[in-house]
């Protein structure tokens, strides 16, 4: 059964903490030199495998205690919140090579492999995870989740530079984290009286 609350607080989550990652400024920096539609169709694949694969490993988790994944679950919440406030805003820049030619497979199998290797691991990967187990709700974290990060791909591919004029990264971050710290104590406060 889908849950838009589900879906709804999955999508704000991986949203505000993809939001300030290094794929909007790697979709940005490919959507500057390459047709965006191109982009975004590597890009978009890439995001949906991160996505089963995040969504499978928080399935297993729901197999084990219910108090012991809530406390996981919050542990990590409160991780994700300490990368986020601690990380310096020089870490998302990368260089990015662009694919030699402008065909649609080239530049959008650049955009697949810039993703799948940049976000393997990665935070919004494991909250991901962490709502899955949380929530025992595969499809609505699923949709959540593949909609947020598409929805930041489409930003920094289409308009990422405009966003940054008018919303400070820094206050992006620190929204997310405010947010993953309220998951985490939620969370860790369930396993605790749970």
């Amino acid at each position: 059964m889908i849950s838009f609350t589900v879906m709804a607080i999955t999508f704000g989550v991986v949203f505000l903490a993809e939001l300030p990652d290094k794929t909007a400024l790697a979709g940005l920096m490919l959507g500057t030199r390459y047709r965006a539609s191109y982009v975004f169709a590597g890009v978009a694949a890439a995001f949906a495998v991160h996505v089963a694969l995040a969504i499978a490993a928080g399935s297993v988790l729901t197999l084990l205690p219910q108090r012991l994944v809530q406390a996981v679950v919050g542990v990590l919440f409160l991780a994700g919140a300490l990368v986020l406030l601690l990380r310096k805003s020089g870490d998302d820049e990368e260089n990015i090579k662009p694919p030699a030619d402008q065909s649609f497979w080239k530049v959008s199998g650049a955009g697949f492999m810039l993703i799948l290797v940049a976000e393997f691991g990665d935070l919004t990967q494991i909250m991901t995870a962490n709502l899955a187990a949380r929530y025992d709700n595969p499809v609505s974290v699923g949709i959540g989740a593949v909609l947020a990060l598409w929805s930041v791909a489409a930003i920094g591919i289409l308009g990422g530079r405009t966003l940054m004029k008018y919303v400070p990264l820094r206050l992006i971050t620190k929204v997310a984290a405010a947010l993953m710290l309220a998951l985490a104590g939620f969370s860790l406060y369930e396993a605790i009286t749970g």
